[in-house]
């Protein structure tokens, strides 16, 4: 068994809205089906006892090695304890060669699970060796370490229930909510509106304090020092117990409390500087450690926390105690895990000392033995959840406290006796307030009531009703898909919307090109996504880029379908019919948002079928008033966009709008069909919009379909009496189309320019020159530049073969190099002639044709 060509689905994809990995399976024949391989099953099974059952209980069916693997890499990935539950293996039209496909949650386990998987098959095909338990491990250790922490985690979890769409722009902490001008972002518990000034304040201790006190907030009397004697003189001056800290830390790095001898001071002076100088010295403000979380001008959580500790049993070691109690599941190193790990570091053996104890002390039955006198959670610290009980007046407090420093989230650290009362009359106060606060404390505190701070957080950045969304308009086909997008755009421009678009020849943001190239896969989508001056999106969204990666979106607000033509890409990732090809073209239509609208070409069979896979709701587009799937959907009263007296009609039930070919220059007064069926489909997606009929009509009107605007897309020049036509059409169906177009355009004689492009199959390639030869008096052929595969010469003897039976062409030539080809077609036309020349290089090509028009 071999694996290759493995691909991660970054998003729905042919196969299922999951992300997932791909892969490409060859099986040797004997060995494909494990009906063969009696004792294969037996010796999987004691290697992963925890695999379900390869095939239904009392099912015979051919069972693949293939389809093994895949269930061996979901269940490894769910037994190392990720979200997955999807999988499928389908067998290719290549004996043994499957498609294997499989859910993951994190793109890198999932390629690891499949890589264990894989060795973990041939280990029991072949009866060696495999550790199960050591690849859970690695497995599960690997998710630690790359999925988002408990804080950022429970924020994207809110959003997700939210319906706010989320994107992770790095392997750490930051994420982005939402799409274009309505994203948001956050790194950790930190929002885009935190201030880097209020987060500078913060992690200033001397200067908060000062900043607290004249607001009036409770805070301990201190103040910095620069060395250990320094800090000794301060704490004869606050003539009680101290605290010792950073100036610059977090996390309780370096803090030590409840001092009072010159050697616990030194001691956690030196500690302390570690982290940071200058060092503060405190009053010790007697009570518990309590943690309290602002969310804007909201408390929103409370929770008490206690320092690290262990009980003796009479038995086990103070370091053999901390094993046990850190052998708890929920305790871990990082801040991945509910719950830290205890440290038996410098400060620990110090406060141990002050108990009369070493970390290889047994303590009695029953003794509490104090780790640390802080009781941050990082250090090993646990939390009880006490948000309902916190007094109206102490919750003010914090809130002023965050809000002077200016934090939208702020965790505020208050020692007190209790929450019950106010900070004054117990002689409590704040110590610490902290920008990016760890949120795990208050979604799983070791007791008590969890709380959802995520949703606090979310509902914070989005208002009621708010998913950071904007439109987004996805558009599939063979043909006519980039002026479809084009002309969308314009129409979402008109409204006042600032557009971004992508198409086969770049990336725009407002009219303005920010990358060319073919830019019609999910790379260039998110780039739009991304950009936050995008209020509206037009996305092609080209077969390629589905099957190598999946949509960019999660769902889209309209769909619109061209058309499924004769030999796009047929042959191409196993896909060899247009049937085959359509399920790839509707994937759009599936991730339809709800209430969202299908635009749907009725002339094209395959085409309506995709219907039955919308969510949505369907509008149907076609010349013919007759078609009967225009006439049955009109006749229930739904959406439908047809021509009748040189007008397209658009109508829903009792409503009626009327557009007239003659004010569409794109269709040329109504003589080229297809591009009165993209107008119709950038008609229905603003329809499905809502966009004002009176802004619909005057995009239609002033929309340019020139070289400049729609490159390469039936782009007309005058040359000295001849009419050219510059387009990139290069399949079947689009040869088709432009010959029908044509045919309305008056000409004495007719030329053609072609190549063909060398990754369409043999029969594509030679059916473009049998439709030129039957339309065309002179063909000229060319050699592409790129022949993608292709031998040199053999694109143009498929060529010169569809012309064998050429019913009108009476002179073929064949020119090397395309320029050449447009230059000798130039030469020969006459005034009064027609010439199509189907471009390959598309800017270079319209810039040499508008060179040569130029010319004196």
């Amino acid at each position: 068994m071999e694996v290759s060509r493995i691909r991660a689905l970054r998003g729905p994809n042919l196969w299922s809205r999951h992300t997932a990995i791909e892969a490409i399976v060859r099986c040797v024949t004997l060995e494909s089906d494990l009906a063969r391989l009696p004792e294969f099953e037996t010796r999987l099974r004691a290697r992963f006892p925890e695999i379900g059952a390869l095939q239904p209980i009392g099912s015979d069916a051919h069972i693949p090695m293939a389809h093994a693997l895949e269930l061996v890499a979901l269940e490894l990935q769910a037994h190392a304890g990720c979200p997955v539950t999807f999988s499928r293996t389908t067998q290719t039209v290549e004996p043994g060669v499957y498609q294997v496909v499989i859910e993951y949650s994190e793109e890198a386990v999932g390629r690891a699970a499949l890589d264990y998987a894989l060795a973990l098959c041939l280990a029991a095909a072949n009866d060696t060796p495999f550790d199960a338990q050591h690849a859970l491990n690695e497995l599960r250790n690997l998710d630690e370490d790359i999925r988002l922490g408990p804080s950022t985690g429970s924020i994207v979890e809110a959003a997700i229930k939210r319906g706010i769409p989320y994107r992770r722009l790095t392997a750490g902490s930051m994420v982005q909510f939402g799409w274009g001008s309505k994203q948001r972002r956050i790194l950790a518990a930190e929002t885009d509106t935190t201030s880097a000034v209020a987060e500078a304040i913060a992690q200033d201790k001397d200067l908060t304090k000062k900043l607290l006190n004249a607001a009036g907030v409770p805070v301990p009397f201190g103040r910095p020092v620069t060395n250990a004697e320094d800090a000794w003189t301060a704490a004869r001056e606050i003539g009680c117990a101290v605290a010792v800290k950073p100036q610059f830390g977090n996390q309780g790095k370096g803090v030590a409390v409840n001092l009072e001898t010159r050697e616990q001071v030194i001691a956690a002076y030196h500690a302390a500087a570690k982290i940071s100088t200058p060092v503060i010295v405190e009053r010790y403000i007697t009570g518990h450690d309590f943690r309290l979380l602002v969310v804007g001008k909201t408390l929103v959580a409370a929770a008490r926390r206690d320092p690290p500790h262990v009980f003796g049993d009479g038995e086990h070691s103070i370091r053999q105690l901390v094993d046990i109690v850190n052998s708890d599941s929920r305790r871990g190193d990082g801040h991945a895990t509910a719950l830290s790990k205890i440290r038996l570091d410098e400060i620990a053996l110090a406060t141990l000392s002050t108990q009369g104890y070493t970390a290889d002390s047994i303590p009695e039955i029953g003794a509490r033995v104090t780790l640390r006198n802080n009781a941050n959670l990082s250090t090993g610290g646990s939390a009880t959840d006490v948000t309902d009980d916190v007094h109206p007046e102490l919750a003010a407090r914090a809130i002023d406290a965050a809000q002077m420093i200016g934090l939208d989230i702020c965790g505020v650290d208050v020692l007190c006796n209790s929450v019950h009362q106010p900070l004054e009359e117990q002689g409590g106060g704040i110590v610490e307030v902290n920008a990016a606060p760890g949120l795990r404390m208050h979604l799983a505190p070791s007791f008590g009531k969890p709380r959802d701070v995520g949703a606090a957080v979310i509902n914070m950045m989005f208002a009621d009703g708010e998913d950071g969304r904007i439109p987004v308009v996805a558009v599939a086909g063979t043909n006519g898909k980039t002026t479809t997008v084009r002309l969308t755009a314009h129409l979402l421009t008109h409204s006042g919307l600032r557009v971004g678009m992508t198409n086969s020849d770049g990336v725009y943001i407002e009219k303005q090109r920010i990358d060319t190239g073919d830019c019609s896969g999910p790379k260039s989508a998110r780039n739009v996504l991304f950009h936050p001056e995008v209020d509206a999106a037009v996305l092609e969204t080209a077969r390629g880029g589905v099957l190598r990666e999946g949509l960019a979106f999660d769902r889209c607000n309209v769909a619109i379908v061209t058309n499924i033509g004769i030999g796009d890409h047929l042959g191409l990732n196993f896909i060899n019919t247009t049937e085959e090809l359509a399920v790839v073209k509707r994937v759009i239509v599936e991730n339809l948002a709800p209430g969202g609208v299908a635009v749907l070409n009725a002339a094209d069979p395959v085409v309506v079928k995709m219907a039955s896979a919308c969510p949505g709701n369907v509008t149907f587009f076609a010349q013919d008033r007759q078609n009967p799937v225009i006439s049955t959907h009109c006749a229930r009263g739904l959406r439908v966009l047809f021509t009748d007296d040189q007008h397209i009609v658009a109508r829903e039930g009792e409503f009626e709008q009327r557009i007239a070919l003659a004010d569409i220059p794109l269709t040329r007064n109504g003589s080229i069909g297809f591009q009165i069926e993209n107008a119709m489909g950038a008609i229905g997606a603003a329809w499905g919009l809502g966009l004002d009929w009176n802004i619909i009509r005057l995009g239609l009107n002033d929309f340019i379909n020139d070289a400049q605007t729609a490159p390469g897309r039936f782009n007309v020049f005058d040359y000295r009496g001849a009419t050219l036509i510059a387009d990139y059409g290069h399949n079947p169906d689009a040869i088709l189309a432009l010959v029908a177009a044509i045919d309305q355009i008056p000409a004495q004689r007719r030329h053609v320019v072609i190549s063909g492009a060398g990754d369409r199959r043999d029969e594509d390639i030679r059916q473009q020159t049998e439709i030129l030869g039957a339309a065309f008096d002179n063909v000229i052929l060319y050699q592409d530049q790129c022949q993608r595969g292709r031998a040199d010469g053999e694109v143009l003897a498929l060529l010169r073969q569809g012309l064998t039976n050429a019913s009108r062409a009476q002179q073929v030539s064949e020119i090397n190099g395309e320029f050449n080809a447009i230059d000798h077609a130039l030469s020969q036309v006459q005034p009064g002639d027609v010439c199509l020349i189907l471009i390959d290089q598309v800017e270079e090509a319209l810039a040499h044709i508008a060179g040569r028009i130029n010319e004196k």
